[in-house]
């Protein structure tokens, strides 16, 4: 089957690519107002895409045609935000915090949830993430009426017992993340993996198994 992607509706073109490039990871944001209220939002069109230095981005989209969402909006405003990672046990709440709450709303009061201050930022993480990166605005690069927010990291906070201190190897049993998948409500999580080994030589890769 044979797709001519560009010629399809805005939303059909979504409803594909969200349903097959799977799982994506889920960048859930915490940002500031210029009026000071905590905006809170997931968005699973995101990745880190670098280390030199540590770049992340994420697409936020619109709210309405020509409409940023807050979060862009709040982004654009102080040029700060905090990408939580999800874990199972906060994937409910994290789902519920994707309604579309009006701006002057705060989703973490209404959510009943527990923000902590950050460390290099006055944006504040989510009290309950085990995973957060606090990140600055680099720039926002405009593709269309895509919108593709790059933030570079300033500082990593990871619960403890995650990372071991010393080698700063992660212990894949101590951290389950929570991807997205497709429809508005199916997610999947990290508990499953695949272990192939080192990467190969190029003579290696050629020895037929």
């Amino acid at each position: 089957m044979d797709i001519d992607l560009p010629h399809l509706s805005a939303d059909r073109r979504y409803k594909l690519l969200t349903a097959l490039v799977i799982p994506r990871p889920i960048a859930w944001i915490t940002s500031v107002s210029a009026e000071g209220v905590v905006n809170l939002a997931p968005y699973s069109f995101f990745n880190v895409l670098g280390n030199r230095p540590p770049v992340i981005a994420f697409g936020p989209g619109e709210r309405g045609p020509g409409v940023l969402k807050d979060t862009h909006q709040n982004i654009e405003a102080t040029r700060e935000f905090v990408v939580n990672l999800v874990h199972p046990e906060a994937a409910e709440v994290m789902h519920k915090s994707a309604a579309p709450f009006p701006a002057n709303v705060s989703e973490v009061a209404a959510l009943g949830l527990e923000l902590t201050p950050s460390q290099a930022i006055q944006a504040p993480r989510l009290a309950l993430a085990r995973v957060a990166l606090e990140c600055r605005l680099h720039e926002t690069v405009r593709v269309m009426d895509n919108y593709i927010v790059l933030g570079l990291v300033q500082h990593l906070f990871v619960q403890d017992g995650i990372i071991d201190p010393e080698t700063l190897r992660m212990n894949q049993k101590s951290f389950v993340a929570v991807g997205r998948m497709q429809g508005p409500g199916i997610y999947c999580t990290t508990e499953h993996t695949l272990d192939l080994g080192p990467m190969p030589t190029p003579e290696q890769a050629l020895v037929k198994s």
